[in-house]
């Protein structure tokens, strides 16, 4: 019974950003009804598979829904579509707002369908401006809010993306809060809205949250960035055998760590010794840091800082990072047996709450392996709803 539990969330969301945020809802306890089209999912086809349609990519980030698939662009499909939403209490998408007025599903439709629907768009930008109409990927993204610029600056020059679809996600979990947000004022309101989460904005706002600098200052003070993260030497710092995560920060942690290794000569250098010392001289001291890990084994750093209470981390790969052991005692990635996929490797919600228990309610779907149970509750009957396959309007699995 998960925070949300009688929540009916609509999901016309494709790849990951908007399904995403629609399996944080389900595993919430949210009922999703993902909306697909007769192709599935692009995702389903991203391998390794077992089976296809059913790649790891769409496992991984459509859990906890229900699959229905609907030909939006034939009549018995859109009106399928609107009954769903008529019951439903949030609509997410995320193609772009001129994709669903054509689909004839804009706010201006669905809002006299449904006032009191939540209809959240997450797409490239906000409408106000000139790239309102753009299509917009992560790795746009990435570029167009100085990512891959701020890469170059820390290692060899080269611009480079994240290797990680990072804005899919942070947007996502910014659709998250948005959506829960709307559902506040909603039940003080009984008024349902339109909400716009636009990635451009969202992540411009959160990379120059850290590296905005001088230029928060009109006139500017400096070109911006934060040096502290830009300095060559943030990274995982090499020891004799391999490699280690360590930050040492505030000034107990300098001074447990100069006690730790001898260091007495840097407690009286002024480029070490305050906080303020540090940050200005910041690439200073960050490769002597390296230079003084690189004297001893991983293993041996870590029992010595952890001893001086400095924080310290392994340098996980990505198998290693499954047998983490604290990974393994708070069950992040627990194997389960899918219906179809056989054994599977699944993640857990991060959140805990003390009184409702949260929990994927159910493993990714097939392409359409509820279609005909929720097309049932919408008030079609066996028969209009063997027609709407017979026509292609629907696809159902057979059980």
């Amino acid at each position: 019974m998960g925070p949300l539990q009688g929540i009916k969330v609509v999901d016309m969301t494709t790849v990951l950003m908007g399904p995403y945020a629609t399996q944080m809802l389900g595993d919430y306890g949210a009922d999703v009804i993902k909306v697909e089209s007769p192709d599935g999912d692009v995702t389903r086809q991203i391998g390794p598979t077992r089976h296809p349609g059913m790649g790891p990519v769409f496992l991984n980030t459509n859990r906890s829904k229900r699959s229905v698939c609907l030909d939006l662009k034939k009549p018995a499909g859109r009106e399928a579509v609107l009954r769903l939403i008529a019951k439903a209490d949030v609509l997410v998408y995320n193609v772009r707002p001129q994709a669903m007025a054509r689909l004839q599903l804009g706010y201006d439709v669905v809002s006299k369908v449904n006032p009191r629907l939540i209809y959240a768009g997450v797409f490239g930008f906000g409408q106000e401006g000139p790239y309102a109409a753009k299509p917009a990927y992560d790795d746009l993204i990435q570029g167009a809010t100085a990512l891959p610029a701020l890469m170059a600056q820390t290692s060899d020059g080269v611009p480079r993306y994240v290797p990680n679809a990072l804005v899919d996600r942070i947007v996502g979990l910014t659709a998250v809060g948005a959506i829960c947000a709307s559902l506040v004022h909603r039940d003080r309101t009984g008024q349902g809205q339109r909400v716009d989460i636009p990635m451009f904005e969202t992540m411009a706002g959160f990379v120059m949250g850290d590296h905005m600098g001088g230029l928060t200052y009109d006139p500017p003070l400096d070109k911006g960035g934060y040096a502290r993260h830009l300095s060559p030497d943030r990274r995982p710092y090499k020891t004799l055998d391999g490699y280690i995560c360590v930050i040492v920060y505030n000034d107990k942690q300098w001074e447990n760590f100069f006690k730790a290794t001898g260091r007495d000569d840097l407690r009286s250098d002024p480029k070490f010794a305050t906080f303020a010392g540090r940050a200005t001289n910041i690439d200073v001291v960050y490769a002597e840091l390296a230079r003084i890990l690189q004297t001893k084994t991983t293993a041996e750093w870590n029992g010595i800082l952890e001893k001086a209470d400095v924080p310290v981390m392994p340098m996980h790969d990505l198998e290693s990072l499954l047998e983490d052991p604290h990974m393994v005692a708070t069950g992040v990635f627990p194997v389960v047996d899918h219906p179809t996929e056989g054994r599977i490797r699944s993640m857990t919600p991060s959140a805990r709450w003390s009184e409702t228990k949260v929990e994927p309610s159910r493993l990714a779907p097939r392409l359409g392996e509820h279609s005909a149970e929720i097309l049932r509750e919408a008030g079609f009957s066996t028969e209009e709803i063997a027609a709407m396959v017979r026509d292609g309007a629907a696809k159902a699995v057979q059980a």
